[in-house]
């Protein structure tokens, strides 16, 4: 039992008495370093101040959230690093929820009621495979990608019994570096061996990057029949039906889904959006309804389920359940980042709907002024502003946001999309204007920092992107032209270690906005370069 000490560990558990059992069981095992949350709340309050090894997380907590919803906040979040165990304490055998927690990836499940050695052989266990990967875990954190695959080759030959999971992790490191070519040889592997479902999902994940969707979705179908509990392979189907652009297939694939597995936020909300968007109001509302409730006990709850909510109850023609929503929203978000922009932006909708010009007016005037001041808002909240203002005689302030999303865009079909919201409304050659400016604008922006650095004025050039950044946060032009200007600084005036953290962020958000970039791999190279330049292998992400 030694083996345990000078582990921490967190237990997740509403009752006193329960809670008291498993930290006297721990202490069995031989862990004293133990804290405990009696809700989700305190525990995401506890974690984003300390780091565990171990968290045990009672599946149906109190005050409204789940096991399964927590785990889906802290995973999303990134509260919870790599190498933490996360066992689910559940005696529920209810499939459904099963299901929705597994596809989480806890590390393991603990059944209700076990004892101290059946808790100490699953810890153990556990405990085995993390040692084997925490190298691999310390090289991703810190960034060094490339590292971590050869320290996966180095592992798989140290550790032969868990060849499979660091073929897995390399598969996946390679589609995280844009690699999906490296990654395709060693999931066919997989498959060939073990005819592993999810090594089938990683070959169709590689078609997908590669936009090869006919045949992704041909695999992804294959794989759904084959497997009816593979949730995560009716996300990527749906994912691709919406890229060939049927939102009809998409839908009816995550109600499928969903079917299968109800109780993940993130999917349901995706479900919403896609029913919105096909004119199934029905669904909408039902769903969106489910995540609105589902939602309002987490603590990064997001005030624009509730102006979907609203879009779908205008949509059905009941102003008197959407005014409703917005006095929820109001009472529940008050005072939470962009719930003023929201609320305007919905209050628009109805007003729009019932007639009443003066409080239309009203609220688009809050909106447009909120808008200015909102971080994180989507362009989905933005385009139904703009959409709303066009048809109300408010043109100018229409541009000014839909020159935001126009510069903001993270590829064509962003840019199309916005466009598509003028045309509608008659203004085509509005749409051409501005989105020529907005790219122009881009252009000239990343010209500026790169001048800046040709005359050595390395840090200027950092200011002038990180200032561009700010303001474009998911224009990929942007963000790459901020990463190199970030690096070049560090590699010619020295290491500075928030600039260090800043240029890890800016490569993340870049393969996650252009994974395809052909220069990603180049601006990997030069990261790691430096890094080794400053003998910085220790260096970690905050």
């Amino acid at each position: 039992m030694n083996g345990l000490e000078g582990l921490s560990a967190l237990i997740i558990e509403p009752h006193a008495g329960m809670r008291s059992s498993i930290h006297n069981m721990l202490n069995l095992c031989g862990l004293t370093k133990i804290e405990h949350a009696n809700s989700s709340n305190t525990a995401i309050k506890l974690l984003q101040l300390k780091q565990f090894d171990m968290i045990l997380c009672e599946y149906d907590l109190e005050g409204g959230q789940d096991g399964q919803q927590l785990l889906e906040d802290l995973r999303h979040h990134k509260l919870i690093s790599l190498a933490t165990m996360f066992f689910m304490v559940t005696a529920e055998g209810n499939h459904s929820k099963v299901v929705s927690a597994a596809e989480l990836a806890p590390t393991d499940y603990i059944l209700k009621p076990f004892t101290a050695d059946r808790l100490l052989e699953r810890i153990a266990r556990a405990l085995e495979k993390r040692n084997a990967f925490i190298p691999v875990y310390n090289l991703m954190e810190q960034g060094l990608q490339r590292e971590a695959i050869d320290a996966c080759i180095e592992g798989m030959k140290a550790n032969p019994r868990f060849a499979i999971d660091f073929l897995r992790l390399r598969a996946e490191l390679h589609m995280f570096l844009g690699e999906p070519h490296e990654a395709e040889p060693i999931y066919q592997q997989l498959v060939e061996a073990k005819a592993i479902a999810w090594a089938r999902l990683g070959l169709a994940k590689t078609l997908y990057m590669r936009e090869r969707y006919a045949e992704a979705q041909t695999m992804l179908s294959d794989l759904v029949e084959s497997n009816k509990k593979f949730v995560d392979a009716y996300d990527w189907l749906a994912k691709t039906h919406a890229a060939i652009g049927d939102m009809q297939k998409s839908q009816e694939v995550l109600s499928n889904a969903v079917s299968v597995s109800p109780h993940a936020v993130r999917r349901l909300r995706k479900l919403g959006e896609v029913a919105l968007e096909t004119g199934d109001v029905d669904t909408a509302e039902k769903t969106l309804k489910q995540v609105v409730s589902k939602a309002k006990y987490s603590e990064f709850r997001d005030p624009e389920d509730h102006v979907k909510l609203v879009q779908t109850l205008v949509k059905k023609g009941d102003p008197v359940a959407a005014a409703a929503v917005i006095r929820d929203l109001d009472r529940s978000m008050g005072g939470q980042k962009n719930t003023n922009v929201c609320s305007a932006v919905a209050s628009a909708m109805v007003h729009e709907y019932t007639g009443n010009e003066e409080r239309l007016n009203e609220a688009l005037t809050q909106a447009l002024a909120a808008c200015k001041d909102a971080v994180g808002l989507s362009d989905g909240v933005k385009l139904e502003l703009v959409r709303t203002c066009l048809d109300n005689n408010m043109e100018e302030g229409a541009a000014e946001v839909v020159r935001e999303v126009m510069r903001n865009a993270p590829n064509n079909a962003a840019m199309s999309k916005a466009m598509a919201v003028l045309e509608k409304a008659g203004r085509a050659e509005l749409a051409t204007t501005l989105a020529q400016q907005a790219r122009q604008e881009v252009v000239d922006l990343v010209a500026s920092g790169a001048n800046k650095a040709k005359e050595g004025d390395y840090r200027g050039a950092v200011q002038m992107m990180v200032e561009a950044v700010n303001k474009l946060p998911d224009n990929p032009t942007v963000v790459f032209n901020a990463a190199v200007a970030v690096l070049k600084c560090l590699e010619n005036m020295g290491w500075e270690e928030r600039l260090g953290q800043y240029a890890l962020s800016l490569i993340d958000t870049v393969r996650r906005l252009d994974p395809l970039n052909p220069k990603l791999s180049a601006l990997s190279g030069l990261h790691q370069a430096i890094l080794k330049k400053y003998n910085k292998a220790a260096f970690k992400k905050a």
